[in-house]
């Protein structure tokens, strides 16, 4: 059975090497010899350092394969890069900064071995900012209620998956890719356990706020829940307006000297106004992005691959063969 181990990299030419030497001596020591690594670049601002290093690990290690991205893509993206090249029975994703641990690898394998679908390690303590756990909690929520989660189901960049669930989920080519939705969209046969999360080992994390936001807006695409709640909002302030109405029109029956005041009026007016434009928004947001869909605008461009049988002839670290995008 071969596994594929994919990594997004951007800006780890410090650490990924030891993420990849790392990894294979553990699976070497769980007796699994069918292994690959598709490692990813996610255009790395670092002056081309990140590509450097992960072209010399295809040059070193024939299991090494290496995608290089035209552009930044973002981390679902890039994952989803990986998955489309990657030919393995079980496929794992892992982080390039050591936080996802080679070490905990051995329970996620144990754990699908009984027959799960999807496996997810999860980390009772998190080695993250308050920021960035904020935002976690976040999208745990905002996962629960659009696209319906499980209470118990606890989710994270380290996971395991089967191969029938990753030819559904390529599929997908939406550039506004969120992981967790396509796999709750694909099985229900999913589980998780406590593993631990480990200190970042160099730099900080790529996730700005921006990021987080527009990772977190994604998820919109897998529900229309957004859109019923929009019109369930309408309803509940049409009923309002009617009662305000009646209410107005009982209180002035009964006191005719009652004057009907202008800045209740207009504070009523930008109020449901400011309603009516988020909600307008928000479904502009579906339409621009099932345009942009019909557009095909791709999730991500690949400029090169680099393998080994490549490099192997490749001494004056000139470019390799071109993929299509």
């Amino acid at each position: 059975m071969l596994h594929s181990i994919i990594i997004p990299c951007y800006k780890s030419s410090r650490t990924i090497r030891k993420v990849v030497e790392m990894t294979a001596e553990e699976l070497n020591n769980l007796n699994i010899s069918e292994y690959e690594f598709v490692l990813v670049d996610d255009y790395s601002p670092d002056g081309g350092a990140t590509l450097d290093e992960l072209r010399a690990l295809a040059r070193d290690y024939s299991f090494v394969k290496v995608i290089s991205l035209a552009k930044n893509a973002g981390q679902h993206n890039a994952v989803m890069a990986g998955l489309n090249y990657a030919s393995g029975d079980l496929l794992i994703a892992m982080d390039d900064d050591m936080q996802t641990h080679p070490s905990q690898l051995k329970y996620l394998l144990a754990e699908i071995d009984k027959g799960y679908d999807i496996v997810y390690g999860y980390y009772p303590e998190k080695k993250h900012s308050i920021f960035r756990n904020f935002g976690s909690f976040v999208n745990y929520i905002t996962v629960r209620i659009l696209i319906g989660k499980p209470k118990d189901m606890r989710t994270s960049s380290y996971w395991v998956i089967r191969r029938f669930v990753r030819d559904y989920v390529v599929q997908y080519k939406s550039p506004y890719t969120h992981l967790q939705g396509l796999f709750l969209r694909t099985t229900r046969n999913i589980s998780c356990i406590p593993i631990k999360h480990f200190d970042r080992e160099v730099g900080e994390s790529g996730y700005t706020f921006k990021k987080l936001i527009q990772l977190w807006s994604n998820i919109m695409g897998y529900s229309v829940i957004p859109l019923r709640m929009a019109t369930y909002c309408g309803y509940f302030f049409s009923v309002l307006s009617i009662l305000g109405a009646v209410i107005v029109v009982i209180r002035k029956l009964l006191n005719p000297a009652m004057a009907i005041g202008w800045p209740s009026m207009m504070c009523a007016i930008c109020f449901f106004s400011g309603i009516i434009m988020l909600f307008m928004g928000l479904i502009g947001e579906y339409l621009g992005r099932m345009f942009l869909g019909m557009n095909r605008q791709p999730q991500f461009v690949v400029k090169k691959v680099y393998e080994h049988s490549d490099t192997e002839n490749n001494t004056n670290n000139q470019p390799l063969q071109e993929e299509k995008s």
